[in-house]
């Protein structure tokens, strides 16, 4: 009898679910026709600007990702300029949350329901839009760990074979690979997710550990071998932009100078005071009153930047003011994840005078707004400074200047977030649900935390992984507890 209800209530749940599939369907259809409307065609920040310009110069330097160089060139014949990448950005990002929504509406319609909704949220959604390589890291990685989960599940009613769940990990490895070359400090990040999409069915802790390591030795590898090996990028030294930021930030904190050159007393002055911002390492490159230091650095007849002299210039800092190394580092990490940081580029939107009149206004006590970069910008039009004024994103920046103040907007938040729901989501680690809410949440702390070493500005973006991880294991942990019990093998 009871095997005899069993087989009924299977039987009532494969009925409903075409009923339950088509609203969900409905909704993803009009969220990716509202981001669109909204975000069309796509604001390529200055950042993009230079990565585009390499990509149709087919030359590419490190500074930015000659990957994201390389992808956009090749989907650029499909719409030129921005809108390739952003309907790649926003099909991704679709995609990801569509294929959530789908499983989780043959488990629990409200789920299933709620789970476009999701996709809505402030922090997520607004960045759909930019072009900046941080919201394309975190799209492919989205789609990338969903596409394995959606697999296990068609696999569970034998509609998909060996060969297509074969394809599948196979394009996800291939996404993580590309997440890496976007973003290389996610090398420690990465062997999570990966371990995730090769054993979808469950996590374990004992062959994570095993991996990790030469996961670690294998994604590192990709960089140098991809940029220097296969697309033969310029050598621009962008690891020392890290090493100037620490230089400055424990020449500020020890009180004396650390950099590999002498200061007369006024510039001395101002590194250990006014010219460490812990909101970026910008200070000393291009914003006034400490442009000098970099000008130094960069003296066409004694070059120093890129040089061996500024990593033992770093390494006999940190050796001999690990403190004050470990105080800077804090107080960045802190303005990073629990200030008021950059979350739209909302400057290149605003007039100059009101540009200049907000800027002055809150120079002192956030980095809402950052004053202009003064390096040319590739590709920059007049199109795109009226970006802002379109009638169908002018209400989201609104929305943007009345919630970037508040604890939405802190990486803080979905930091702690992430740790909750992976900790929620562990008694279910043998489940293929529970595997995706460990594997992409320990994936997104992992990434964030990295910023502790390698972090030289504090925008919101760089979060932007956690954000998404976070909301999609949140579904994922749900549909766990909804149904606790262990996958059979596949």
């Amino acid at each position: 009898m009871a095997t005899l209800q069993e087989s009924d209530a299977t039987a009532k749940e494969v009925r409903a679910r075409p009923a339950g599939a088509l609203p969900v369907l409905l909704m993803l259809a009009a969220g990716y026709a509202v981001t669109v409307l909204v975000f069309y065609p796509g604001y390529p920040t200055a950042d993009a600007r230079y990565v585009y310009a390499d990509a149709q110069a087919w030359q590419f330097g490190d500074w930015q990702s000659p990957a994201m160089g390389v992808l956009w060139r090749l989907i650029d014949p499909i719409a030129p300029g921005a809108l390739s990448m952003f309907l790649l950005t926003a099909t991704l990002y679709w995609l990801g949350f569509g294929l959530l929504a789908l499983i989780a509406v043959r488990r629990s319609t409200w789920l299933g329901l709620v789970t476009p909704l999701l996709a809505f949220v402030p922090p997520a959604f607004f960045f759909v839009g930019m072009i900046w390589r941080d919201v394309l890291f975190g799209v492919v990685w989205l789609a990338a760990a969903v596409l394995p989960f959606a697999a296990v599940e068609l696999g569970e009613r034998r509609t998909m074979g060996r060969a297509i769940r074969a394809a599948v990990t196979t394009l996800a490895l291939l996404m993580i690979a590309l997440g890496v070359l976007l973003r290389p400090n996610a090398i420690f990040a990465a062997p999570f997710i990966a371990a995730y999409v090769i054993w979808p069915l469950r996590f374990d802790l004992k062959r994570m550990a095993i991996v990790f390591v030469p996961a670690v030795a294998l994604f590192y590898a990709l960089v140098p071998l991809t940029y220097y090996g296969l697309l033969d990028a310029k050598r621009q030294h962008p690891l020392h932009s890290i090493l100037v930021f620490d230089l400055g930030g424990i020449t500020h904190f020890s009180g004396e100078n650390q950099f590999p050159v002498s200061w007369n007393a006024e510039q001395t002055a101002l590194l250990t005071g006014k010219c460490y911002d812990p909101v970026r390492w910008d200070s000393y490159w291009h914003v006034p009153p400490c442009p000098f230091v970099m000008q130094r650095l960069e003296r066409p007849d004694d070059v120093i930047f890129g040089t061996p002299r500024v990593t033992e210039a770093w390494w006999r800092a940190v050796t001999t003011h690990p403190l004050a190394y470990l105080e800077h580092r804090a107080t960045f990490m802190w303005q990073f994840l629990g200030r008021s940081n950059l979350v739209l580029p909302v400057w290149d939107w605003l007039p100059p005078a009101a540009l200049a009149s907000e800027a002055s206004g809150q120079r002192g006590n956030s980095s809402e707004v950052r004053a202009p970069d003064t390096r040319p910008e590739p590709g920059s039009t007049a199109r795109e400074s009226a970006y802002g004024h379109s009638p169908f994103f002018t209400p989201l920046v609104a929305l943007h200047d009345a919630l970037q103040p508040t604890l939405l907007f802190r990486p803080a938040l979905w930091l702690v977030l992430a740790i909750v729901v992976g900790a929620y989501a562990w008694p279910t680690r043998a489940t293929p649900a529970g595997a995706f809410a460990i594997g992409v949440t320990a994936s997104a702390v992992v990434y964030v935390m990295t910023f502790f070493t390698v972090g030289v500005a504090a925008d919101f973006r760089y979060a932007y992984w956690c954000v998404l991880a976070t909301l999609a294991s949140g579904v994922a942990a749900v549909l766990a507890s909804k149904s606790e019990r262990p996958a059979r093998q596949l």
